[in-house]
């Protein structure tokens, strides 16, 4: 049998919690096929040919695959699942929008969020949060999992010479229309695939004041997050939130501005390789988990750390 691999891009490139999930998937030990569904997305697919470890790059390309809605993904999913033990996905908002359609159609259970292949029928998935680390194991003919990206290295870009297949679209369902889609404009960059996050939470004070965070992350050529009670609190939109219920990162560098290191939040930056809490609470729970902690008022330090990076 094989796995497929339901690829996230925007058809013009293949996002890297992609090569992510191909790593998972190489960890399951199967040959691997890639699908890509959208539309003009030749270049995603020409991507992807070069990918070390795919075999083949399945491609259905039609007008009603532009938007990658799961309504109409999932049918071509199932239409095309004969060959596979293994169909997986980012858990990204996409993936996991996608993967419970395409598991309640082959009447299977999905298990979401996998951050370890432990055999082909045995995964680790993270539950209370992070908290605690349960072990699945799965007697469905087909698996459906989604991948937390942040938990397997990509593999490489290059290296790989699989061949392209196309695929006959299905007809589009009509049960869901793309509308709009309004996207924040930044020079930054992306809040997942950064290298460098620095956070503000609640002790922040006011919208105003992220612009020190911002000026912060300008320097180390950072992306910008905020915790979810900054968040609800309506310093900044949500799609800045790290957390359980907002993005997962593990960038190299992760800087906590004001933030207590409430669980939700921690379930989404832990993996951080090095993480930096700056609060004048000593008590703090972020820095149970920060590499390096500073107990100080952050509209102290936080300018002065930035005019010493010059």
């Amino acid at each position: 049998m094989k796995t497929l691999i339901i690829a996230e891009h925007d058809n013009k490139n293949c996002k890297a919690a992609t090569l992510s999930t191909i790593a998972a998937a190489a960890a399951i030990g199967n040959p691997i096929n890639v699908l890509v569904a959208g539309h003009l997305c030749e270049s995603v697919s020409a991507q992807l040919t070069s990918v070390a470890g795919i075999a083949r790059v399945l491609v259905a390309d039609s007008e009603h695959y532009q938007h990658q809605l799961p309504e109409d993904l999932a049918p071509l999913i199932v239409a095309n699942k004969s060959d596979y033990s293994h169909i997986l996905a980012p858990a990204t908002t996409g993936g996991k929008n996608l993967m419970p359609r395409v598991a309640a159609l082959l009447d299977v259970q999905a298990i979401s969020d996998i951050q370890a292949v432990i055999s082909p029928d045995t995964f680790e998935r993270p539950i209370y949060a992070g908290n605690v680390i349960a072990t699945v194991q799965s007697a469905d003919a087909v698996k459906v999992l989604t991948v937390r990206a942040t938990a397997f290295d990509p593999v490489a870009t290059e290296g790989g010479s699989a061949t392209i297949e196309t695929l006959t679209a299905q007809p589009a369902s009509g049960l869901s229309s793309f509308v709009k889609e309004a996207l924040a404009q930044s020079d930054r960059p992306e809040l997942t695939a950064a290298n460098v996050v620095v956070s503000g939470g609640r002790g922040l004070a006011n919208g105003e004041n992220f612009e020190l965070l911002y000026a912060l992350a300008d320097k180390l050529n950072g992306a910008v997050g905020a915790s979810r009670a900054a968040v609800d609190a309506g310093f900044v939109p949500n799609d800045m939130q790290v957390g359980q219920t907002g993005k997962i990162v593990a960038p190299d560098l992760y800087i906590a501005v004001g933030i207590s290191g409430a669980i939700q939040h921690l379930a989404g930056m832990k993996e951080s390789k090095i993480i930096v809490a700056i609060n004048k609470d000593e008590d703090a729970p972020i820095f149970q988990v920060a590499d390096y902690g500073l107990v100080a008022d952050l509209f102290d330090v936080v300018p002065e750390l930035t005019t010493k990076l010059g």
